[in-house]
């Protein structure tokens, strides 16, 4: 009896003492003011660790790694920030600063049309966000058609109607823009070198001829994997195999 009875106070205090997420973000806030970062990135990581993320939890966890001078974690949680929210400004911003920081100068081959499309339209939100759109539109839709229906008014008519059909041609738009923008979300597998410096291989071995050399903090489109190696693609179309240990998915 006495056993269960400590349990349940064990359980109890447990409980009690528990910080939320909101309460250590905001312990990690004041640690990174008080220019603690070891400590404040031992806050949010502690977030991260229980499966949460936001733009705000990775925007300050690059930050705290740029204060280190840490170049790949700094660029790898800016991204990751990116990736919930291309619109955060704050995070555009820092990640220019921190890509300064890097060695490696990768020039980009010309995008065709439908990726410069894509970079400035559907991917300047997320697909949380065209989905947002696509259901204020299918609702919209449903309004002004009931309007329509009901409406005595051949003016009133005539207008629901028209604007019935332009929230239609929005809700098939942004439906399309999200089903894009996930679909290279999901197939466009992108990673950050961490290593300090890396050689590329022609094949997945040791042995094999070096193609190219890269330092930590560059970012690569990962191709393919193979036991412990990882085939990359550089923005400049260059290709080749390097250990699975040496960078970081985003």
């Amino acid at each position: 009896m006495k056993n269960v009875v400590f349990s349940w106070f064990l359980l109890f205090t447990t409980l009690m003492l528990a910080q939320t997420p909101k309460e250590i973000f905001s312990k990690g806030n004041e640690l990174y003011k008080n220019g603690d970062y070891l400590k404040a990135i031992d806050s949010y990581k502690s977030i991260e660790d229980e499966g949460l993320q936001s733009d705000a939890l990775y925007f300050n966890l690059g930050n705290c790694y740029y204060k280190l001078n840490k170049v790949a974690p700094a660029i790898y949680y800016y991204e990751k920030a990116l990736k919930i929210n291309p619109e955060n400004q704050k995070v555009i911003t820092n990640l220019s600063f921190a890509k300064r920081m890097t060695i490696d100068v990768i020039d980009t081959l010309p995008k065709t049309f439908w990726q410069k499309f894509s970079t400035a339209i559907i991917q300047k939100f997320s697909f949380n966000n065209w989905a947002i759109i696509a259901v204020v539109a299918s609702f919209l839709v449903a309004i002004f058609f009931l309007l329509y229906y009901f409406s005595y008014s051949s003016t009133k008519k005539l207008m629901y109607f028209n604007t019935s059909l332009i929230s239609l041609a929005v809700l098939v738009i942004s439906l399309f823009f999200a089903i894009e923008n996930y679909k290279q979300v999901k197939n466009n597998r992108t990673a950050i070198i961490f290593a300090t410096k890396v050689e590329a291989k022609s094949a997945p071995s040791v042995n094999s001829d070096e193609v190219f050399e890269l330092h930590e903090g560059t970012k690569v489109m990962v191709l393919d994997e193979l036991d412990n190696w990882k085939q990359i693609k550089l923005s400049d179309g260059k290709t080749g195999w390097i250990s699975a240990d040496d960078l970081k998915e985003i």
